[in-house]
């Protein structure tokens, strides 16, 4: 809106009087200002600033789990929430995720908009039930007569050293069920306007948050800071334009991607990197559209091999645009095997930067066997 304003601001000062050229100036520098002034911050930042402007605008949410009020988080997402709206709106739990997953179920089910915040995503199978059977399931069983505007969040996926118990990946699995929504950020933008949109939704989201990016700071620009800033459910973003070929990734992978490409890059060969942001539903149309201009395809992700996230894509892909492939679709993933905790063993278990680049040389130099005459 402010972009079209501006627009017809500086069209109408394009005449002769002498005061319209300052005027016109001054509009120009305005526009200036707020489309081009960036500043770092945090993933956790991004969150937080999220959670504090959902729930001051909206009485009905509120946030609740382990060590998230006088603790302010295990990873500080929650940081001065319980001092600005007190412990009926950032609620500490005791440790049992059944129960409060539960109670924040029936609370969205009553007029309430709960963010549950698990620990860690590895600790919501033990409420695996509520988040499946009770969320996902309610709207499609009541005939659309009850909604749940529920948030199940928390950090997703290995971090470092915390071993197989600690370092499941929970993308796959919730993204096959009806009735949910996920979502898995990788910058501060996509953090901050996937949360508040994720909030402000009508039916159980999952968000899949990473550890190891709380702490990563990137650019963001005064449109994405504004209190209004959201960011649609089931759209994708071109992190980088390229011609060779398509790499898709989400979370963290989005980074090795995007340095796989600039490797890539000195070779002659320009990937195109999506950021897949919403894991359910995907946004198909922007992968397909991507695949159809590069004729190539590398997936890439943290978790298991079998029925993942890049399964489903490459099964997508080639349903949809088999004729476009000029090479086989090609996925990188996580090793078939719980994760090791020993470092050396526990970065064989998981992509890497030069796994993506190999990836993308075999999908661009690989040679087609011809058929041969006995």
């Amino acid at each position: 809106m402010f972009g079209i304003i501006s627009h017809k601001l500086v069209a109408s000062t394009a005449g002769g009087s002498p005061g319209q050229p300052i005027l016109r100036a001054a509009v120009l520098a305005m526009m200036s200002n707020y489309s081009t002034a960036t500043k770092q911050i945090m993933v956790r930042e991004a969150l937080n600033s999220a959670l504090d402007e959902e729930m001051a605008a909206d009485p009905t949410v509120f946030l609740m789990g382990e060590e998230v009020g006088e603790y302010e988080g295990a990873y500080k997402v929650s940081k001065g929430l319980l001092r600005k709206y007190g412990p009926q709106r950032v609620v500490d739990t005791p440790i049992t995720e059944a129960g409060f997953t539960g109670i924040g179920v029936g609370a969205s089910c009553h007029g309430l908009r709960p963010i549950v915040e698990f620990m860690t995503f590895n600790f919501a199978m033990q409420a695996i039930d509520h988040i499946i059977n009770s969320a996902a399931k309610t709207n499609y069983m009541s005939a659309g007569n009850i909604n749940v505007p529920i948030v199940f969040r928390g950090p997703n996926g290995p971090a470092a050293g915390v071993g197989a118990q600690h370092s499941q990946i929970s993308s796959h699995w919730y993204s096959s069920c009806p009735g949910l929504k996920v979502l898995a950020p990788y910058s501060s933008e996509d953090a901050r306007g996937l949360l508040k949109t994720a909030i402000r939704d009508p039916d159980p989201v999952v968000f899949l948050e990473n550890e190891l990016l709380y702490g990563e700071s990137f650019p963001v620009s005064d449109e994405v800071l504004d209190s209004s800033f959201c960011l649609p459910i089931g759209k994708a973003k071109i992190e980088k334009e390229g011609k060779d070929v398509t790499i898709t990734a989400f979370s963290r992978m989005v980074g090795y991607a995007l340095k796989a490409a600039e490797i890539l890059e000195k070779e002659d060969l320009e990937a195109e990197v999506i950021n897949l942001r919403s894991i359910r539903p995907l946004d198909r149309s922007l992968i397909n559209n991507s695949v159809r201009k590069t004729n190539r395809l590398v997936t890439v992700e943290e978790g298991f091999p079998q029925h993942g996230v890049g399964a489903e894509i490459c099964a997508s892909v080639v349903e949809e645009n088999f004729n476009y492939l000029d090479a086989p679709v090609e996925r990188i993933s996580g090793a078939d095997a719980p994760m090791p905790y020993a470092a050396n063993l526990e970065r064989l278990a998981l992509p890497q930067v030069e796994d993506v680049v190999r990836a993308a040389r075999r999908a661009c130099y690989r040679s087609v066997p011809t058929a041969t005459t006995a």
